[in-house]
């Protein structure tokens, strides 16, 4: 008689696409905190995935999710206070700031833009004329 082993899939918590390390890394450490077993995947060479963390344990997964309802909420007002209070300050970034800070790079991006609505255009316009 054969022996059949379950091995139960582990699941996704956060992609990594688009997430700031500061906050990868306090997932990292509340998981960690909580006793929650997790592997983290890096994002590939292409860019094709960006990576992830994934709980191991699937009866660990809802308390993962709970725990990292709280602290996305915790997260999302301590940000939301940061970018007021920078607008306050003066110290937020604008467009001036960054055109002063990269005047070539927004202007390639700028060029970018315009050239790849011409692209985009270019065939209404051939079909109309």
């Amino acid at each position: 008689m054969r022996r059949r082993y379950h091995r139960a899939m582990s699941k996704l918590l956060l992609n990594l696409r688009n997430v700031p390390d500061d906050e990868a890394d306090d997932v990292r450490a509340l998981l960690d905190d909580n006793g929650i077993a997790f592997y983290e995947t890096p994002p590939s060479r292409w860019g094709f995935s960006a990576g992830g963390i994934y709980i191991i344990d699937n009866t660990m997964f809802a308390e993962a999710k709970g725990v990292m309802a709280v602290y996305q909420a915790q997260r999302s007002i301590r940000v939301r206070a940061e970018n007021e209070a920078a607008k306050r300050d003066g110290t937020a970034d604008t467009f001036a700031t960054t055109l002063r800070a990269d005047p070539v790079g927004v202007v390639a991006k700028m060029l970018a833009i315009i050239f790849l609505l011409a692209i985009l255009a270019l065939p209404a316009i051939l079909l109309r004329g």
